[in-house]
């Protein structure tokens, strides 16, 4: 029975805070190069044209694998799905597989989809000047050992979906490679820290996710661990990505069965 409450107040705690998550690379030293704060401002200018152009990842799909654990449980489960954007930005998911215990892929996996769903299209939280403090740190190897200009992100206010942490961008086409950092504010009381780290592929000019690796502290379950990672990218604006759109209802419901 006490197995069972833990479970439940879990699962009701764990629904908005999912989404907010959207990465594992080691950690690395930056060259600590002091620059003219121009330039720094300039790099960010970049950075900020160069993400302006991802609304070219709609039309594009790729499987996604997302797995959680909860330790204290003794449970897990990993789902395989397609991921597909629509031509007007809504993500649809449709199940390959699934492996696991049921608890994890109703409570934490099929509530994960659809907190990300009901955060489509919010740009509130974007790492943007209005919402951040950019402080240059230096250099670091990236992908294939092509440097990236490192930023020390401070968010200006106390808000949900913010965090304060780093940012790598990479140097040759000012996209984001490297995120990593600490949620500023818990969605719940229940949440004791929330850390996280995802990172991003440069294909075609748009920064491709590739993972996301989470964990979660908590009062009543302790540790979660959620690991996603996105493979097979494809674009392509075909009427597949719309005809998702149209049966992402009943896409979601059986996720949830």
């Amino acid at each position: 029975m006490q197995v069972v409450g833990l479970r439940r107040s879990f699962a009701i705690t764990l629904i908005p805070f999912l989404v907010l998550l959207f990465g594992a690379l080691p950690s690395a030293t930056a060259d600590n190069e002091e620059i003219p704060s121009s330039l720094a401002d300039d790099i960010i200018n970049k950075y900020l044209q160069a993400k302006s152009q991802d609304n070219e990842l709609r039309g594009a799909s790729m499987e996604v694998e997302i797995s959680a654990q909860v330790p204290k449980l003794n449970e897990s489960g990993t789902l395989r799905a397609l991921r597909k954007i629509s031509r007007v930005g809504q993500i649809t998911y449709r199940q390959i597989a699934f492996q696991g215990a049921n608890f994890v892929k109703k409570e934490i996996i099929a509530r994960y989809l659809d907190a990300e769903k009901q955060e489509q299209g919010d740009q509130d939280i974007g790492i943007t000047p209005e919402n951040y403090k950019f402080k240059y740190k230096g250099q670091v190897p990236s992908q294939a050992n092509s440097p990236a200009f490192v930023f020390q992100l401070t968010p200006r206010k106390k808000k949900l979906g913010l965090f304060k942490g780093e940012m790598w961008i990479d140097c040759k086409t000012y996209l984001p490679v490297f995120e990593k950092g600490r949620l500023v504010k818990n969605p719940s009381v229940f949440f004791k820290k929330v850390d996280f780290r995802r990172g991003f592929n440069i294909q075609n000019g748009l920064a491709v996710p590739t993972y996301l690796v989470s964990t979660i502290d908590t009062r009543l379950v302790g540790k979660i661990e959620i690991n996603i990672s996105f493979s097979k990218f494809a674009q392509g604006r075909d009427t597949e990505a719309d005809e998702d759109a149209a049966d992402s209802a009943a896409t979601r419901q059986s996720m949830l069965r």
